[in-house]
């Protein structure tokens, strides 16, 4: 393998290193099981926008000898998106168990995975301008899932504080 092939996961990888570290910094430990799913999904969300913003300018690329995604997937790309959202979701269903999240986190989870599946099936690679449309609208989606991701710990934390009060009146009546 050359080493041009090894630049195309480097945007993810260094993307969502956010991921371990916010992870880290509010849990107070690094847990794989629960952050890997995570960071790869993550991982896995990149490689679908950024492959889309670079059908903006592939033809560019092809003149001046860039490398990317778009030119390296070509006609499969659509293909390899589906892959990689496909294991983005599964990878944040993942996360959710590992976490155990609530309601709000996998409404969400289903609302990423209708964004992606439309955005991949509607749009154009030859089209610059809608190519430009979907990868902005990948704002929208993170605001999406973070939105979920509060609100599930959110509700995780009032039904551990009902749990709580609960467990105390079920201790003052005995």
């Amino acid at each position: 393998m050359k080493l041009e092939l090894l630049c195309f996961p480097t945007l993810g990888l260094t993307f969502n290193y956010g991921a371990l570290l916010g992870w880290s910094a509010v849990t107070g430990s690094l847990d794989p099981l629960s952050v890997l799913p995570l960071y790869s999904s993550g991982f896995c969300w990149t490689m679908v926008y950024d492959t889309i913003y670079a059908h903006q300018d592939k033809y560019d690329d092809m003149l001046i000898g860039v490398k990317s995604t778009a030119l390296k997937f070509g006609d499969n790309t659509k293909v390899w998106l589906t892959g990689f959202g496909t294991a983005m979701v599964s990878l944040l269903v993942l996360t959710g168990k590992m976490c155990d999240q609530t309601w709000p986190y996998y409404t969400t989870v289903s609302l990423t995975t209708a964004h992606i599946a439309h955005q991949l099936y509607t749009v154009d690679l030859n089209n610059p301008d809608d190519c430009a449309s979907k990868f902005r609208s990948n704002t929208q989606l993170g605001f999406v899932m973070f939105l979920g991701i509060v609100l599930g710990n959110l509700l995780k934390k009032e039904e551990k504080s009902s749990d709580k009060s609960v467990e105390q009146e079920k201790t003052v009546t005995h």
